[in-house]
């Protein structure tokens, strides 16, 4: 069910909005609003069968307000399958804020938009995400309880999603080569956020060679010279010779262009929706012989250390310890996707649905 958080909505959304929400079958999609401050917001929530939905807030300046909604349906969906292949209790939810972060991002807009978390009664718990820090999460924690990641708690998800990414290119490459040392493997890393940096950290240790990309070239050269990395522009990472391709950025790089082009035998990277297309896209990279590791399980480790902290009493390294889940539940998938001749994506898909639907017949 929808609902509207103002009268005053001046959100436009695509004619196709309820089609949308019918076939990605969510539960529910908010949209907040408020003038004075500039708060134009979108929050999905897709699936609460395991648990209240979980995901975090995004602030992101999208070219329309339709690409808006359609990234906050795919986002709030992905994490109900990141926390059921995760084989934690929570259901999967997102947010989006539209405007750049740089110029709207403001305490008071962090405030109005806590309390639309808050009208939700718990059925959405928020985290940061793209354009938004564990100080923002201070602000919107003033109007809700139901935010978390904060700076004494959990904190910021990065390292612990970074740590999981790691060890899903280790566990492809234990498919793939037989054994998972990196030394040596040529790996490209495009996106160089907080994730791509933590990533880079563990892959520089492993004696990786490294290419790197980011729309911001201060990030590109920082990361060449302390990684010993190697430079490339955006649109050439698809071409180089490369062992490992890890998209680290926004979602839908592997399309019918770029997979066509890629000369890798495993992608494996912590962005969110790599797929643009998940049947047609997985398909093709399984036609090609190129190994996936299915990015709501690949990049689970920042929702499995929160949920450490909703648990109880938070500690870090046995939120790190429960990270390492994402080796050996990589290589599960890699096993049922070769017996049942399917994509690494739609195998994952199957045991994530599985266990939702396990839950489901138990309610």
């Amino acid at each position: 069910m929808g609902q509207l958080q103002e009268s005053a909505l001046d959100i436009k959304v695509e004619s196709n909005i309820f089609s949308q929400l019918d076939n990605y079958e969510h539960e529910e999609v908010v949209f907040g609003y408020d003038k004075a401050s500039g708060l134009k917001c979108i929050i999905a929530i897709h699936n609460t069968v395991l648990g209240p939905s979980l995901g975090g807030t995004r602030i992101w300046n999208y070219n329309s307000e339709g690409e808006a909604v359609n990234d906050v349906l795919r986002l709030s969906r992905g994490m109900t399958y990141k926390s059921a292949i995760s084989g934690i209790n929570l259901g999967g939810g997102k947010a989006v804020i539209i405007g750049d972060a740089s110029k709207i991002k403001t305490p008071e807009l962090l405030r109005n938009y806590g309390k639309i978390v808050e009208s939700l009664n718990g059925k959405y718990i928020t985290a940061e995400d793209v354009g938004t820090s564990t100080a923002d999460m201070e602000y919107i924690a003033e109007t809700t309880s139901h935010v978390t990641g904060q700076d004494g708690g959990s904190g910021d998800p990065s390292p612990f999603t970074a740590y999981g990414t790691y060890l899903g290119i280790k566990a492809a490459a234990k498919e793939k080569y037989g054994h998972d040392d990196l030394n040596g493997k040529k790996i490209g890393v495009q996106g160089i956020g907080h994730v791509g940096n933590y990533l880079l950290e563990y892959l520089s240790k492993e004696n990786a060679h490294l290419f790197v990309t980011d729309i911001n070239k201060d990030r590109v050269g920082k990361a060449c010279a302390k990684y010993n990395a190697t430079a490339v522009a955006s649109d050439d990472i698809y071409d180089i010779d490369m062992d490992i391709y890890a998209p680290c950025a926004l979602g839908a790089t592997l399309n019918d262009d770029t997979i066509a082009r890629l000369k890798c035998q495993i992608v494996a990277g912590s962005a969110n929706n790599q797929l643009k297309d998940e049947v047609k896209h997985g398909n093709m990279l399984l036609d090609k012989d190129i190994l996936y590791v299915p990015d709501f399980l690949i990049n689970a480790g920042g929702v499995i250390n929160i949920y450490c902290e909703l648990e109880g009493t938070y500690d870090k390294n046995i939120a790190k310890k429960r990270v390492e889940y994402i080796y050996d539940r990589s290589l599960e998938i890699f096993s049922k996707a070769k017996k049942d001749g399917i994509s690494t994506h739609q195998a994952a898909m199957q045991m994530a649905q599985e266990r939702i639907n396990e839950a489901k017949k138990a309610k």
